[in-house]
């Protein structure tokens, strides 16, 4: 079984605590931007500009919108997926929360301890299958994206930039001739935008857990028994890849994800639009762009395909659907699912048929063996009705203040 990894690589904590104050006058911040430095408060202001997709109209924070826990859909008529800045044109993936991301690693293979034996584990990045490596890295994915803000290139963007309201901030960042190299530009104003990305606001570890924690909350005999339930091996087992230091009361010990990559064997969302053809299938990180020049000779890349990065649980009762294709509609489902899925999978696949939404030749990737899914089909599961609900319970106590 893959054993928690503890505390979690902290290297990006340390640009959480940049240590430039902020220069603007206060009379150019607005109420909630005075505690960002310049450089935050410049990335702030890019990742909200609506006039740097193609056509105007949608913004970073379109998909990502911070009362719904840095994520959303842009109005999309289909649910698991965003509208892009055109009609007709819709993601191909759920759009993730940005909170808690300056914590991931860069993406690589790191070594763990599978049943005794050290391997190799793909770890870390940002996006479902890790092609960015931080998060100025990836910044520069959506913008570019034909099915999201449609740019041509990274200098367009840096050419409208240029153009805005704000670019005499970003020249008091970066020099009176930022602009004269559009591609250059774009780098440092994406480190801008990865600053405000690593401010406290996107990390506030401000939810009723954090308080419990902290000695200043506790949690209802229904939020425990979930607890319970989410730390025990034999029963939920969550914390297996959603980690927590159980001997721990720092919030920053509990991540409640390890940022490593697992094949869940989801169902099928027909009404993603590419979903249409039935050849395509979303195979997650087998077809990260890059993987070929950093995949150990130890790893055989078909082993990754159908994986996607464990997300973290923090503010998860904010989703509106869950997992990279948005499949389920509720957290209860997202829940029951772990504990349902072999052991009623006609209840979630149709016609019975399992982990439909990857080709047959890599189903035996996906993950049958830790607990809860390691029953078999008309075995009782390890979770009833009752325990999804307590743990249901115990998983809205992961939502921060201020969050709908």
């Amino acid at each position: 079984m893959r054993r928690s990894f503890g505390r979690a690589l902290l290297g990006a904590m340390a640009l959480l605590c940049l240590a430039a104050a902020p220069a603007l006058a206060d009379s150019a911040r607005a109420p909630d931007e005075k505690d960002l430095t310049d450089l935050q408060l410049l990335g702030k202001r890019i990742f909200e500009d609506f006039n740097l997709s193609e056509p105007r109209g949608v913004s970073c924070m379109s998909c990502h919108d911070p009362r719904h826990a840095f994520q959303g859909d842009n109005g999309s008529s289909i649910p698991g997926v965003a509208l892009g800045s055109r009609a007709g044109h819709f993601g191909k993936r759920k759009s993730p929360t940005i909170m808690y991301k300056a914590y991931s690693p860069p993406f690589g293979f790191y070594k763990d301890v599978d049943d005794g034996e050290e391997v190799l584990e793909a770890k870390g990045g940002q996006f479902w299958d890790g092609r960015a490596n931080d998060l100025a890295e990836q910044i520069k994915f959506p913008l570019t994206d034909p099915d999201e803000m449609n740019n041509p290139s990274l200098a367009a963007v840096a050419t409208k930039i240029a153009a805005g309201d704000y670019a005499d901030l970003a020249k008091s960042m970066f020099g009176a001739k930022l602009f004269d190299d559009p591609d250059a530009a774009m780098g440092k104003l994406a480190g801008a935008i990865a600053a405000y990305e690593e401010s406290e606001r996107f990390a506030p570890f401000a939810s009723k857990f954090d308080d419990w924690l902290r000695g200043k909350a506790e949690l209802t005999a229904l939020e425990t028994q979930g607890y319970k339930l989410f730390i025990d091996p034999k029963r939920g087992n969550c914390i297996a890849c959603h980690v927590g230091n159980v001997d721990s009361k720092d919030p920053t010990d509990w991540l409640f994800t390890d940022f490593t990559y697992d094949s869940f064997g989801l169902p099928r969302n027909p009404a993603i639009p590419v979903n249409a053809d039935p050849k395509h299938f979303d195979l997650g990180l087998c077809q990260r762009p890059g993987l070929d020049k950093l995949l150990p000779k130890e790893v055989a890349r078909d082993s990754l395909c159908g994986a996607f990065k464990v997300p973290t649980l923090r503010n998860v009762a904010v989703n509106k659907t869950f997992f990279h294709n948005g499949v389920i509609k509720s957290l209860r489902d997202a829940v029951a699912i772990y504990a349902t899925r072999d052991t009623d999978p006609a209840r979630w696949y149709p016609g019975g048929q399992k982990f439909n939404d990857m080709p047959a030749a890599y189903r035996a990737s996906v993950n049958i063996k830790e607990v809860p899914y390691d029953r078999k089909l008309g075995q009782k599961p390890r979770l009833d009705d009752a325990d999804i609900d307590a743990l249901v319970a115990f998983l809205k106590t992961l939502t921060d203040k201020g969050m709908e």
